[in-house]
């Protein structure tokens, strides 16, 4: 074989080569463009726009983003997501370390325990609400016959304004709460039992043991759960539909919630677009914020 013919068999199987990665990530990449940018691209076309429809809508610029700085509701909404997460990403991730650490010892059953606590998290948001609902429903629930049979009073779980959030904010922790135990239990098994031993050894007792060595090492996977829980709590829509609907009145509309109200119910498809820009930049300044403080923090150690 001649040289030249040599080289240019080298370079078809270079170039070969060369096109195996594209082969492999070219499937993820066509399904990342139609269903994650070009839906962003739409969004962001019309959030500018004022129209019904996903068709082509009049130009209005900047008036939908205008529009918040006046709707009482977006102000409503906003103050409700605020108070949904943190009602339950500290509870929760308080509750599955509690759990994750209680688990984490050689009880009998445990195996067991940990599959009951995380089956709320692999159920169906749509199923867990409707149980909920008859859990906590005013007149023939669960929950107040229970109530009754003790001799105290029925609770408007889901009736009040009062009330609603909270259970609300109640029934989505302990859908939670498996989830967290289960990142933390595996987190836990990555702690050294040498330091452990040591600091008993030093004296130092559970607590101390606890707050001072547990804890900081378990501080990497505390911030990813945390960046998890609210954009779960964020994203938190099917059992808040279910639950409430957003009610009463609007006592648990969240943001996400009243972008499908506005979307599909009053048909303001380029407002909706707007509402879900701004909590798309909410998620994304809290991630920057989180990750910033993470790293001053580690900065430190």
């Amino acid at each position: 074989m001649s040289p030249r013919a040599d080289r240019s068999t080298r370079t078809r199987a270079t170039s070969g080569r060369r096109l195996v990665p594209y082969v492999f990530i070219g499937p993820a990449a066509l399904l990342f463009l139609a269903f994650s940018l070009v839906p962003i691209i739409i969004a962001i076309t019309l959030s500018f726009q004022d129209t019904q429809t996903l068709g082509e809508g009049d130009w209005v610029g900047l008036a939908n983003f205008e529009t918040m700085a006046t709707d009482t509701l977006f102000r409503t909404a906003l103050v409700n997501t605020l108070i949904f997460a943190v009602g339950t990403v500290p509870t929760a991730m308080a509750a599955g370390l509690g759990l994750a650490v209680a688990l984490n010892r050689p009880l009998p059953g445990r195996a067991v325990f940990r599959a009951l606590f995380f089956v709320p998290m692999v159920a169906a948001g749509v199923v867990v609400g409707v149980i909920m609902s008859w859990i906590f429903n005013t007149d023939y629930g669960v929950a107040n016959n229970a109530l009754e049979a003790l001799g105290l009073g029925r609770v408007p779980w889901l009736t009040s304004p009062s009330m609603a959030m909270a259970t609300l904010i109640l029934v989505v922790v302990w859908t939670r709460i498996g989830f967290c135990m289960v990142i933390y239990l595996g987190a836990l098994q990555s702690v050294p039992a040498e330091i452990t031993e040591a600091a008993s050894i030093d004296g130092a007792g559970p607590w101390a043991r606890f707050r001072r060595i547990t804890v900081p090492m378990l501080a990497p996977t505390t911030s990813i759960l945390l960046i998890l829980n609210v954009v779960f709590s964020l994203q938190a829509f099917d059992i808040i539909y279910v639950l409430t609907g957003g009610g009463p009145g609007f006592s648990t509309t969240v943001l996400i919630q009243y972008v499908f109200r506005s979307a599909f119910q009053d048909a303001q498809m380029g407002y909706a677009a707007a509402l879900g820009l701004v909590l798309v930049a909410i998620l994304l300044l809290f991630t920057l914020l989180r990750q910033r403080a993470t790293r001053r923090a580690e900065s430190y150690l």
